[in-house]
């Protein structure tokens, strides 16, 4: 017994031990958050002192990018570590099929032996999600939290607050701001309507600021929360034991901010502090700032490497932290989809400096429809300014067909008001980093150049992570060829498209009718025989996307009842695409009646529903109002 015991003894000290060398990690993220609305990063109307505090005594980051632009796309980056066109994950809330190898990166620090909690928010954009978060967590509730763990226990504990989320910045009625947000706030800890500077893509008028004052007010009480959070851990004996990160989930939930793909959808802040006991693990002197660049990629590796686990062979991020540091990189490659109805597809590389974007649907706005953008009284404003013609051209801009290049210098240009792309000066840079992304895309196996139309049908199957990676079945080198046209103009332009309409790959055929809609409508006309013979395509998007341009080049009576028939399709993704088409369409009227049909109809896909209302609201039919559901 004696010896039993003493077994036992030994067992407890070494596992105590091994627990005492192990730092706890707090992980605080906030919600739709962009640098230029923190103090500590030069914004000297903000008021953030606790968020400041710890930047000033930890390390902050300078070129910190989320992986997407929207909620669910970042979090399944930050969840899994793997990027979201290769994951098939980058459409918002999209729910598609990931292969059972790859986990929430909680689950390998459990295996170190910590106790990982999330408190709460989780929006992992996966199949089985409930089954996907039981593995990761410990314990993910809104009661979540390190209180829970056994004596002297390691513990990694996530924290999301909604307080900066686009919900209080913009979306809910402001009556509900003042009740949530505004209320909740000292009188002195409130910040005035004239007490900061507009961004120059907003206009600077009474009404814009009372919603502007919105993000600064949110923000701060977002601050305050954190500062009750890291209170909480003080007051437990534990902040010296305790490494924090500090970081927005992508940019701010805003106009022209989240859910694009520029710096200003893609760039959060981003701090992590340490307690002098774990100081060493830091490659960076601290209480100071650098510009190394870092993703949410780079999130699940470091963490795992810092518990001591072995990272996964699936993970290909930089490990940050401690021995096994990987090497700095010079550019980041991120990317911006589908958010709620509003459907896009964006691809980036930056180099801190530098953002070059590559819009592949030039002909939807930056400020493009998307319902839970469209029911925020900002929105509102913004569309009665662009109609009563008191923007001026940047502010028009937002909504108006994109370029389908920019090339931003953000070390000069913040707000990313002058697009470089056709300066001379930069034609070098520009060719540098064109190259760069179409070399990563093609590597990468971007398997976000499928419709989600035949995401949803491999998942069925498979997984998109695994069917890309079989070149005779996925073809990206071919497939991006006709893909980097789109946006594209020019009749040598078109003259290829029309070419790759008779591709036998489908998905060729998809992108060559996607290229033509982003076509001046001039340009198209000499060959409209030749687009219309092609009508007929047996692949559904192809027709479709085909349809649509036929419309709106002359109004074709059989394009519009094809759009009509899948307006109405059984098939949401189908749907969703046919509507986003007549959204932009110059010629709404005949599609009123049928998508009067869809808005009717009870439990309906949210997004299709919430397109056929975008639809009727850009016609004055539907109001918009919070009740959008």
């Amino acid at each position: 017994m004696k010896f039993f015991n003493s077994v036992v003894f030994a067992f407890l000290f070494t596992c105590l031990s091994t627990f005492a060398q192990q730092p706890n990690i707090l992980w605080i993220t906030i919600e739709d958050t962009s640098p230029q609305f923190i103090g500590s990063y030069g914004n000297e109307n903000a008021s953030t002192p606790v968020m400041d505090k710890f930047t000033k005594e930890g390390v902050q980051f300078t070129n910190a990018f989320s992986t997407g632009t929207v909620c669910s796309p970042s979090r399944t980056a930050i969840i899994t570590g793997v990027k979201t066109y290769e994951l098939g994950t980058g459409n918002h809330r999209s729910n598609y099929a990931i292969p059972s190898d790859i986990k929430g990166f909680p689950y390998y620090l459990q295996q170190a032996g910590y106790y990982t909690t999330n408190n709460s928010k989780t929006d992992y954009n996966v199949a089985n999600e409930k089954a996907f978060i039981a593995e990761a967590w410990n314990e993910s509730s809104g009661k979540a939290g390190w209180w829970d763990r056994e004596d002297e226990q390691p513990f990694f504990a996530v924290f999301n607050y909604n307080e900066s989320h686009q919900s209080r910045t913009m979306t809910n009625p402001y009556d509900w701001y003042l009740e949530e947000v505004l209320n909740q706030l000292p009188e002195e800890d409130r910040i005035g309507e004239s007490e900061f500077e507009m961004p120059p893509f907003y206009r600077d008028s009474p009404e814009m600021r009372k919603q502007m004052a919105r993000v600064y007010n949110s923000i701060k009480l977002t601050d305050n929360r954190i500062g009750e959070l890291i209170g909480r851990l003080e007051a437990d004996g534990l902040l010296d034991e305790t490494i924090i990160f500090i970081f927005a989930d992508h940019g701010e939930g805003m106009p022209r901010g989240k859910t694009n793909g520029i710096n200003f959808g893609y760039r959060v802040p981003f701090t992590i502090w340490f307690p002098p006991k774990y100081a060493h693990l830091s490659p960076w002197k601290i209480g100071t700032s650098t510009d190394e660049l870092l993703s949410f990629e780079d999130l699940a590796p470091t963490l795992i490497s810092l518990v001591g686990e072995k990272v996964p062979g699936y993970l290909k991020g930089r490990v940050l932290l401690g021995d096994t540091r990987d090497d700095e990189v010079d550019k980041l490659f991120i990317s911006s989809d589908r958010s709620d109805n509003g459907i896009d597809m964006v691809r980036t590389v930056t180099d801190g400096r530098y953002v070059y974007s590559r819009n592949y649907l030039p002909f939807m706005p930056e400020a493009r429809y998307i319902r839970y953008m469209e029911i925020g009284e900002i929105k509102q404003l913004m569309r009665r300014d662009y109609e009563n013609d008191v923007l001026n051209p940047l502010q028009k801009s937002l909504f108006e067909p994109r370029s389908p290049e920019v090339l931003y210098d953000i070390e000069n240009d913040i707000w990313e008001t002058n697009n470089l792309i056709d300066q001379q000066q930069h034609k070098a840079l520009v060719e540098k980093m064109r190259t760069a992304l179409e070399s990563h895309i093609i590597e990468s196996k971007d398997v976000l150049f499928l419709p989600e139309y035949e995401l949803e049908r491999i998942s069925k199957v498979s997984t998109p992570y695994e069917f890309r990676q079989e070149s005779s079945r996925y073809p990206i080198k071919d497939i991006y060829n006709v893909a980097k046209l789109a946006g594209l103009q020019g009749e040598k332009i078109i003259l290829q498209q029309l070419d790759f309409l008779k591709s036998e790959n489908d998905i060729e055929r998809y992108w060559a009718a996607l290229g033509l809609r982003s076509q001046e409508k001039e340009l198209l006309l000499p060959f409209t025989d030749r687009i219309a013979a092609s009508l007929d395509d047996t692949y559904p998007p192809a027709a479709i996307t085909l349809a649509a341009v036929l419309y709106e080049m002359n109004q074709n009576g059989d394009a519009a009842d094809l759009l009509k028939k899948h307006v109405l399709s059984s098939d949401k993704h189908l749907a969703l695409m046919t509507i986003n088409y007549l959204i932009y369409s110059d010629h709404k009227s005949p599609f009123i009646k049928v998508i009067e049909k869809v808005y009717r109809r009870e439990n309906d896909d949210y997004n299709t529903s919430a397109a056929s209302k975008d639809f009727l609201g850009s016609l004055g039919m539907v109001p918009n109002n919070f009740d959008y559901k």
